[in-house]
């Protein structure tokens, strides 16, 4: 099968401070291999992580009205009704690709048109790898502060419930989490 690997470094929050409690969308540094391709940006990736999350499961197709695997922002979410899923609406920049359940693979699309087929237990274990990376960076840093305004404390606490339902999912000790 093929290859996918993804990583995050230099983390950062909106203002570039390594802390700031009242910024809840985490920036870093993307590097992500798929075959031979490798592709770089910084952008969202509290996003990336959640939309990883959600590629185990569901189909993500690039188009320009849905948010990149990469975005460059991810700043308005908004929560569905029981607080379990959120979408993330951001700017039109950044990096994408489509992942496509496809056969009992992961297709993976980029931008320049390659395809690559991956194994589905390899891809969890890369999405998973750099959720918890993602994670572990928020658990690093002061509590957040929670939005006084119920539109945003309902987007940044479903982005968390769903968030945790995805990790759990898949995981063998979901006890842990």
């Amino acid at each position: 099968m093929g290859t996918f690997k993804i990583d995050v470094d230099e983390f950062s929050w909106i203002n570039g401070a390594e802390d700031d409690p009242s910024d809840r969308c985490l920036h870093g540094r993307v590097t992500v291999q798929i075959g031979e391709e490798i592709l770089q940006d910084t952008g969202t990736v509290s996003a990336t992580a959640l939309y990883l999350l959600k590629s185990l499961t569901e189909d993500k197709i690039m188009n320009d009205s849905c948010i990149q695997m990469i975005p460059c922002c991810g700043f308005f979410m908004i929560a569905n009704p029981d607080l379990t899923e959120v979408s993330i609406i951001g700017c039109d920049t950044g990096t994408d690709w489509s992942v496509i359940h496809e056969n009992g693979r992961i297709k993976l699309v980029t931008e320049s048109g390659k395809v690559e087929y991956v194994d589905p237990a390899d891809y969890q274990a890369e999405v998973f790898k750099f959720a918890d990376k993602v994670e572990g960076y928020y658990q690093s840093c002061k509590p957040k502060e929670i939005p006084e305004d119920e539109f945003d404390r309902n987007g940044y606490t479903a982005f968390w419930n769903e968030w945790h339902r995805r990790r759990r999912e898949g995981c063998p000790d979901a006890d842990r989490l």
